[in-house]
């Protein structure tokens, strides 16, 4: 990736927090169910990505309650068959699975791309299991900075990666390893706010960020994310 990758700052429902509503890869940009579909396209075009509107357990909460990289997703398994059978459809050749756990934040416990996947401490050999057969990767669990919620603490492309700004040299070298990117570094978003996935939606092409983010913030971020 060349310096070139852009960078927007954008709100979603009036919400800096953007990460929550949303899931992308270079192929598709997951947006809720009823977003305006104008302002849905013109992100989309952004990433360079087609745009699916879906909701996962009724909600908009995409980010907690979902995983996804080119191979498969995971959703939280409060979503129900007409939402697996949407999807589907939209996404065909991936698969896409509820994800077998009592934990219903199934985005907060995990940070994936294409070349691997960070688990929580405390999913257990089942479950890492079924994220390996649908995401189509290696999974390494352990906690970052302290904690098991890696999915909220990790945010991640298939060339860089930022993570919460408590997280030790270990954890980033063992992160950039089992992801296989070329950056790890620490960072926030949205002035000051540590758990990085919150703010961020991003593919290999471009990065949106919170509106909230400052300049410093977008600095680590541009640097990360197009892979140093």
């Amino acid at each position: 990736m060349d310096g070139n990758m852009e960078i927007h700052r954008v709100a979603l429902y009036n919400n800096p927090n953007i990460g929550i509503y949303s899931r992308a890869d270079d192929e598709f940009l997951l947006l809720p169910s009823g977003f305006p579909l104008e302002k849905g396209r013109r992100l989309a075009d952004l990433l360079g990505s087609s745009l699916i509107e879906i909701s996962v357990a009724g909600t908009r909460l995409l980010g907690p309650l979902s995983v996804m990289n080119r191979s498969g997703v995971l959703l939280s398994w409060m979503a129900d068959e007409e939402e697996l059978s949407a999807l589907r459809r939209a996404m065909p050749g991936r698969a896409i699975e509820r994800f077998r756990s009592r934990a219903t934040a199934v985005g907060n416990l995990l940070a994936a791309n294409d070349r691997g996947a960070i688990a929580s401490s405390s999913l257990g050999a089942q479950e890492l299991s079924q994220i390996r057969d649908v995401l189509d990767v290696e999974v390494e669990p352990m906690r970052v900075a302290g904690f098991s919620q890696v999915g909220a603490v990790i945010a991640a492309n298939n060339l860089g990666a930022l993570v919460h700004p408590l997280a030790s040299d270990d954890e980033l070298s063992r992160i950039a390893e089992v992801l296989r990117v070329r950056d790890v570094d620490r960072g926030t978003v949205n002035e000051g706010v540590p758990f990085v996935s919150s703010g961020i939606i991003a593919n290999d092409r471009a990065v949106l960020v919170g509106s909230k983010t400052t300049g410093p913030e977008l600095f680590i971020v541009s640097k990360v994310f197009k892979g140093g």
